[in-house]
């Protein structure tokens, strides 16, 4: 989504003189926010995969699944991370920081787009190594909407009618499609694989990225950490207390290493056992939930070394680290207004 954003928009912002900064911010702030908050994607199917069996409450994939949709209300930081990023674009954001600031006010005055220290990781007035596209070849809305069609309705619409989820045939489709038209409409067959390849290519890192979290998960379920943290915490720990240090925890890791699935690898098999053992209310364990998967959600959002947050960063034209020192104060007093919050609800239960 933020190569889709980024791309896309970038010609319409850079023309109302709107910063680097501002719509690199907007780009990422729209990212993994809202892939928890809109559960028609990997994220709820990868998180039931970590929790199945963790507490009483979460023994099938199905429960598991009902459980991530459940707990969406109490995801504080991805709402107000959504919410505040709507009201900057609003312009009603009543703070948004010295350097976002200073940002808008010199792309208003001067049409500079990056600070003039700024080292941009891609030239976004070109197109990307090897992205040029075929000589003769004219984009069409029918590349976009096809794809994007075909995995919403069949990722969607199987769950709403018969409560089962097809993220994987959704997104086989969406490829397949994508080809399909792409050919249809004249790009030769040798091109459509190059590119294609070169997709898969740029998965492989993730792809590693959650086979070792998968691995650490399971390493931590034979160690029975679960078991070992219950017991050493159990009793000391005042459960008003826990939803807000599960997301710092999560906070902490995930900006650490710039990842999120690799975060709630780390935590999830912990904290839902440790939130059932202080409390088997399943608003409670739903809060804890939403704290883990928000907390996370921060890290990686404002991460230097996460994958969206270089992406939002190359695809928008910004610095990269223009882009982490401008987002990470509007991030931080949502992650801190979901903190709060989290708190007086388990507080009032």
């Amino acid at each position: 989504s933020t190569v889709l954003a980024g791309t896309t928009v970038k010609p319409v912002t850079d023309g109302h003189r709107v910063s680097h900064e501002e719509l690199a911010y907007v780009v990422d702030s729209t990212a993994s926010p809202v892939a928890t908050l809109i559960p028609f994607n990997a994220w709820p199917l990868y998180v039931a995969g970590l929790v199945i069996g963790t507490i009483p409450l979460i023994q099938t994939e199905s429960q598991a699944y009902a459980f991530f949709i459940g707990s969406i209300p109490f995801n504080f930081y991805a709402m107000f991370a959504v919410l505040s990023t709507l009201l900057f674009a609003l312009g009603a954001l009543p703070w948004v920081g010295g350097r976002m600031q200073r940002a808008r006010e010199r792309s208003r005055a001067t049409g500079a787009l990056d600070a003039p220290e700024a080292e941009p990781m891609l030239d976004t007035a070109t197109q990307p190594d090897g992205a040029a596209l075929e000589a003769g070849y004219t984009p069409s809305l029918a590349d976009f909407l096809v794809p994007i069609g075909l995995l919403l309705s069949i990722a969607i619409l199987p769950y709403l009618f018969v409560g089962s989820f097809r993220i994987n045939e959704a997104f086989l489709a969406a490829v397949l499609s994508a080809m399909i038209v792409a050919r249809l409409r004249g790009m030769p067959l040798r091109r459509i694989m190059a590119a294609f390849v070169r997709g898969c290519q740029s998965m492989t890192i993730g792809a590693i990225v959650l086979a070792l979290a998968v691995t650490l998960k399971e390493v931590a379920g034979a160690l029975d950490t679960a078991g070992f943290v219950v017991s050493l915490l159990g009793d000391a720990l005042p459960q008003v207390a826990l939803p807000a240090l599960l997301a710092l925890i999560c906070m902490t890791i995930a900006f650490s290493t710039g990842t999120s699935w690799g975060t709630y690898a780390v935590v999830f098999p912990i904290a839902m056992p440790l939130a059932y053992a202080l409390n088997p209310d399943p608003t409670y364990v739903s809060v804890c939930f939403g704290s883990v998967l928000g907390g996370a959600v921060f890290g990686d959002q404002c991460s230097p070394i996460s994958d969206t947050t270089i992406l939002s960063s190359m695809f928008t034209g910004c610095d990269l680290m223009d882009h982490v020192r401008t987002q990470l104060p509007l991030a931080l007093i949502a992650a801190a207004l979901g903190i709060v919050i989290s708190t007086l609800v388990v507080s009032s239960l």
